[in-house]
């Protein structure tokens, strides 16, 4: 490794925390509480030393800067996968759910962990039970990686549209039934032109589905394509 290359944060050595100094955890501990109340923008080295009530120079003991933070605290919203059941497409579809359900839990994340690998040992846990669940469906690895991927980019997709809808309600103070009154008017005016038979049979015509719903369909539809193209 030459000077030039930079050491991840996983590379690090851990000093033990001195008297009174926080610890590495409760400082990533501190940050995500930040991240899932306030938002991103409101960590900041210095906002998490004064939540802890330590001096800002003290952390910098221990997490070198913001992005080292950032990736401390991606790593640590990735809890641990259960086991195998052995059953290839029921297990892409445990790995699935279980990042939806932290992306939602800290709706900063999804935009990070895009932009960024998620190299820590959390997050490697997951990709690895990913992938068992995919060799499974098949020997060829580079397949059983495709399919992973392809399942995240599902999972990614659909909770952003998710995501989109809750920032949607915040910024207009509606919820989605004051939404719907709201449009009626306007809807029923492009419907009865007749122009849009389709939308018109979607509206009238099709059942309304929670997102989890709405998901777990997705989610089948996505595997289903997954395990015809593995064989």
């Amino acid at each position: 490794m030459t000077e030039d290359t930079p050491q991840l944060v996983w590379s690090k050595d851990r000093r033990t925390p001195a008297r009174r100094a926080p610890s590495v955890e409760r400082i990533v501990d501190t940050a995500l509480t930040l991240a899932d109340t306030e938002g991103l923008e409101a960590v900041s080295m210095r906002r998490v030393a004064t939540e802890l009530g330590s001096g800002t120079a003290s952390l910098y003991r221990y997490v070198a800067n913001r992005d080292e933070l950032l990736d401390l605290m991606i790593d640590a919203t990735q809890g641990d996968p259960p086991p195998l059941s052995g059953d290839g497409l029921a297990d892409l579809a445990t790995a699935a759910h279980l990042l939806r359900d932290t992306l939602l839990r800290h709706r900063w994340l999804g935009p990070e962990l895009s932009g960024r690998p998620a190299l820590g040992p959390n997050a490697l846990r997951r990709y690895d039970f990913a992938m068992a669940a995919a060799l499974a469906l098949t020997a060829d690895v580079t397949r059983a990686a495709h399919s992973v991927d392809t399942v995240t980019a599902f999972v990614f997709g659909a909770v952003a549209q998710e995501l989109a809808e809750l920032r949607a309600q915040r910024r207009t103070g509606l919820t989605e039934d004051q939404w719907r009154a709201g449009v009626a008017p306007y809807l029923r005016a492009a419907l009865e032109t007749g122009a849009y038979p389709n939308f018109a049979r979607r509206i009238r015509e099709a059942d309304d589905v929670t997102a989890a719903e709405s998901f777990a369909f997705g989610l089948s539809c996505v595997l289903e394509g997954v395990s015809r193209a593995v064989r």
